[in-house]
């Protein structure tokens, strides 16, 4: 822990390469680029949240002048039903092609339902208000629990629960159950001296990404076809909208734009293949962009939740059982993270007896997207809670109860393999020794601890490394850069070479300049994308070794690289001045051409991460207003490659945590209209609300990693909900178990337990 090795780069703060170009306003993003003849689109989207198309009178709106051109459902070819890709991360054509536009039904407000592509804004706009739709609204249902109801509205006639042997025979709204168990749950519970089991709900919220989603593609006459978005993984779009248009993939050219924000929100397709067919409707280029209000209502907000969770311990404090039932909103078609909750929810504890139960059920809202360690903050919320239960019940130390049953290397998971990696139990000894653990606190105010638990991602990815004549390096990825990968890249390329930092750009290529990679998210860019640059960078330095054989005419063999040179292996291979990689790129053309090396990797071998966090707040009793005081996260990061991004990896994913836990909710009216689609209603974390959020960087190294990485952007949201209900408690004895923990909830649960101590 905390080992320091002997690196030049490695763990060092340079300046981040997007830094100017970001500060300047020259950063292109999605909604930046133009072009020759380009047009604007706009699209018509449903104010009903679940109703019939009877039918769609486009005539008035493609007589307009100045539109080119509108597009329906109809314009989509149909898509087979079937689920494709890993369980985990399933996803199937049938649902994506309804969810881009709107077939036999509308299945939310703001659900797509036409577009147009016009010569200006305003006349697409206009154009969107001419057609004419004829709806047959239908009864509607927003909550988890209502829409498992057997007399709950339909959104899916015939949609049959997966994974219940015999199948059901009538249908539901629940598209699938999955449970994981280990160890023989009843046997566990009776071993108990203390259970408690306590049901929790939490909200849909969304990513709050500043960048609304935005798309310019460009249709040719040959079928070649470039998009341009801000998206987490390019390649993705591209694979997404060649499936739903039914195009080659090689006939679709994606290009990378700088991203305002993903967090999970931006891995899948909304706008492009809708750009897309416009383009080649037209002939013309077509740029589409969301307003804020389209973000809301119409891009995946995370699950809303409904939970019960029991857990036993013995009295000297040792868990002996488990079981979580997890019921999440998938919104309109089915894929919420409910899977990952189940897996996650007991992963930082090892419980001998244990059982997760989980329920992906479709309602009338957007279908819900990834954020962050998607489906393990909502589980760990519920977990962790009833943990710190526990621990006051039974009189232990939150910590000290949580480094008790600490997971370690080894640990039997509920999902299946055993713990591969330590770094849990690190954590929770970071804040055990932390000073401000031990600080008194006045009256309402109180200190909550938490833990979380995310798999991180492997995947596969690619790099390429050339070398310029001047000895200067380039270093391609096909990674969206939204947490500095630029800069890690850039960092483990000139510590492989053994060259200045300075002399290393980093960028990012297009689907058609480097093989294939997977999207920006699960954590996995530093660990799997670095991988690949670092053996791309190998094999540039097996290739520079050769060359400088070639130029003393001896061996490759007898040809070392070290620190940024050739030298000879040893005496016997004869006596020559170090060549620098300067000096070699400069012989380049006559030692064999340009140098340059590809690495394609798909790794397997993933360290996942854990964090542990304590905070403390202060609840103003006459407003319910919870204040933060201090915050303090902890986390394994394997070894920090650029430190000062992964602090601001940990900052960010505890900020809004903070909001998660006390402000953000989707608002639904009766008729299953959003109520607070923007900034001003939809309640995220500003500067005042934000304590110093302090991170303390816990270092076991990844032996699967060149350098030692370990994912790091994702573990850090988990815990802060926990953590914060569980100081609230703390603070002034009321138990919260539904979040947002507003004010006004606050408020009513204080007004609540005076009521229960007056009677």
């Amino acid at each position: 822990m905390n080992d320091v090795a002997p690196f030049k780069w490695v763990g060092t703060r340079p300046i981040r390469p997007d830094g100017v170009p970001k500060v300047t306003g020259r950063a292109q993003y999605g909604a930046d680029f133009t072009m020759p003849g380009m047009l604007m689109g706009a699209i018509l989207r449903s104010p009903h949240a679940h109703a019939r198309i009877k039918s769609i009178d486009t005539s008035a709106a493609a007589k307009l002048p100045g539109v080119k051109a509108v597009i329906t459902s109809k314009d989509f070819p149909e898509q087979k039903f079937e689920y494709l890709g890993p369980e985990r991360v399933a996803f199937n054509y049938w649902h994506m092609t309804r969810n881009i536009m709107a077939r036999e039904k509308v299945l939310y407000e703001g659900h797509a339902v036409a577009a147009v592509a016009a010569v200006s804004k305003s006349i697409a706009d206009e154009a969107v208000r001419l057609i004419k739709v004829d709806y047959e609204v239908l009864p509607h249902v927003i909550d988890v629990d209502e829409a498992m109801k057997p007399d709950a509205p339909l959104l899916f006639d015939d949609m049959i629960t997966r994974g219940i042997e015999p199948p059901p025979t009538k249908p539901s709204n629940i598209s699938k159950r999955m449970e994981f168990k280990i160890g023989d749950l009843e046997a566990g519970l009776k071993q108990a001296d203390v259970v408690i089991e306590k049901t929790f709900k939490t909200a849909a919220i969304h990513q709050a990404y500043i960048e609304p989603h935005a798309t310019v593609a460009r249709f040719e006459a040959d079928g070649q076809c470039e998009i341009w978005s801000s998206s987490q993984g390019h390649f993705v779009v591209r694979n997404y909208t060649a499936g739903l248009l039914k195009m080659s993939v090689g006939d679709l050219r994606v290009y990378p734009a700088e991203i305002g924000g993903g967090f999970g929100g931006k891995t899948v397709v909304y706008l492009e293949p809708v750009a897309a067919l416009l383009s080649k409707k037209t002939g013309l280029p077509v740029k589409l962009v969301m307003s804020r209000e389209d973000c809301f209502k119409a891009t995946g907000p995370t699950s809303g939740s409904s939970m019960r969770v029991k857990i036993g311990a013995t009295k000297d404090g040792k868990i002996v059982a488990a079981e979580g039932e997890f019921k999440f909103q998938a919104g309109a078609f089915p894929g919420s993270p409910v899977m990952n909750a189940c897996m996650c929810a007991f992963a930082p504890y090892d419980i001998p007896n244990a059982r997760s139960v989980g329920y992906d059920v479709v309602c009338n809202r957007p279908k819900a997207a990834a954020y962050r360690a998607p489906g393990s903050p909502i589980s760990a919320f519920a977990v962790e809670s009833v943990l710190d239960m526990l621990a006051q019940r039974l009189g232990i130390d939150p910590l000290e109860f949580r480094y008790k049953n600490a997971a370690r290397a080894g640990t039997q998971m509920v999902y299946g393999p055993k713990l591969s990696h330590d770094g849990y139990a690190e954590t929770v000894e970071a804040l055990m020794k932390h000073p401000g653990y031990k600080v008194k606190l006045g009256k309402n105010q109180g200190r909550g601890v938490a833990s979380g638990y995310w798999f991180n991602g492997g995947g596969e990815s690619s790099a390429t490394v050339h070398v310029n004549d001047d000895g200067t390096v380039v270093v391609a990825t096909g990674s969206p850069d939204i947490g500095g990968s630029r800069a890690s890249m850039a960092i483990m390329a000139a510590e492989t070479l053994g060259i200045d930092y300075n002399q290393v750009r980093a960028i990012v290529a297009d689907t058609a300049s480097v093989g294939y990679t997977h999207v920006t998210g699960g954590s996995r860019v530093t660990f799997a994308t670095g991988i690949a640059a670092v053996d791309a960078t190998k094999k540039v330095i097996k290739e520079l070794c050769k060359r400088a054989a070639m130029i003393w005419d001896v061996d490759p063999e007898g040809v070392i690289w070290e620190n940024g040179h050739a030298r000879p292996a040893g005496k016997n291979v004869g006596e020559f001045k170090p060549l620098s990689l300067k000096e070699i790129a400069a012989k380049r053309a006559l030692t064999g051409g340009p140098i340059g090396a590809t690495g394609n990797v798909n790794p397997g071998a993933v360290a996942p991460g854990f964090s542990t966090q304590f905070c403390d707040i202060e609840v103003d009793p006459e407003t319910g207003k919870v204040t933060i005081l201090r915050f303090v996260a902890a986390q394994d990061v394997g070894r920090a490659i650029h430190p000062s991004y992964v602090e601001g990896q940990i900052q960010g994913g505890v900020a809004q945590g903070i909001g998660w836990a006390l402000n953000e909710e989707y608002i639904y009216n009766k008729e299953g209209r959003l109520d607070n689609p923007g900034f001003l209603d939809y309640r995220v974390p500003v500067a005042s609300d934000m304590p110093m959020i302090e991170a303390v960087m816990v270092e076991v190294p990844n032996p699967s990693h060149p350098y030692g990485a370990k994912g790091v952007g994702e573990v850090n949201i988990c815990p802060p909900m926990a953590a914060i209900a569980n100081a609230i408690e703390r603070a002034v004895g009321v138990r919260m178990t539904e979040l947002p923990m507003s004010p006004p909830r606050v408020l009513a649960a204080l007004d609540a337990g005076k009521l229960k101590a007056a009677e």
